[in-house]
């Protein structure tokens, strides 16, 4: 992993998602129907529906939004009913791949998400066939400069699994997916705002990709980021520009 900056990749991800901002609001009324619909609409009792609503604040999300999206999760407004599927293939090299999506059409999905895949030189796989190479947690990521010992005092106090340094000084908390919320809101009480905060798929181990493969596989993660049931998208490599 020599030369290999994690925070050079936080900023080329950001970057990108910033450029697909028109999307971020489909996605976060997605998720907050489907956790209401599963768990019910109180966020005291759904952590969930919790989280997906702090996203959504984060984001400016106007509070109309999300009252409106919560009661279509909960049947008080008519809405449609989106389905959680995950999918798992291979890009570049072999690649792994998990793109998890909320459909209201799993025929429609899945055929999107092959062509996504099949397009630029990728494939899917089976069920099982990737997912084995991520860790399902949460992830909070701190800016090089932050002290790493407060960040690994409150961190370690609140909950989380484990605090890593990058050698470019950029610091990652990771938790349980089920306390994320609760140690990011410690950090955040004791003045530690992260850069990138989320539960995610977190790969075991990543692959650098320069050059051609990095431009190649790029393109397979944006046609997938593109369609509107994928929800996100985790992978195995990293993208160095």
């Amino acid at each position: 992993m020599a030369g290999h900056s994690k925070w050079a990749n936080i900023q080329h991800r950001k970057g990108r998602q910033d450029a697909k901002r028109g999307k971020i609001f489909t996605k976060i009324i997605k998720e907050i129907t489907v956790a209401a619909r599963l768990s019910g609409g109180d966020v005291t009792m759904n952590p969930r529906l919790r989280a997906a609503v702090a996203e959504a604040k984060e984001e400016n999300m106007p509070a109309d939004n999300i009252t409106r999206a919560i009661k279509k999760g909960t049947g008080e407004l008519e809405g449609v009913n989106y389905e959680e599927i995950r999918y798992e293939g291979y890009g570049i090299n072999g690649a792994a791949i998990i793109i998890d999506c909320l459909t209201d059409n799993k025929q429609r999905a899945v055929a999107d998400v092959r062509h996504a895949l099949t397009k630029f030189g990728g494939n899917l796989g089976t069920d099982g066939s990737v997912a084995f190479m991520f860790k399902h947690c949460g992830t909070l990521i701190y800016a090089p400069g932050t002290s790493e010992d407060k960040v690994m005092e409150i961190a370690l106090e609140a909950g989380a699994e484990d605090v890593v340094t990058d050698e470019d000084g950029s610091i990652e908390v990771i938790t349980p997916p089920n306390e994320f919320l609760a140690i990011k809101e410690a950090m955040e009480t004791a003045g530690l705002k992260a850069v990138l905060a989320e539960v995610t798929m977190k790969p075991d181990n990543e692959t650098i990709f320069t050059g051609d493969d990095a431009v190649k596989m790029q393109k397979i993660l944006d046609a997938l980021e593109d369609l509107d049931d994928v929800q996100d998208v985790y992978t195995t490599v990293v993208i160095e520009d």
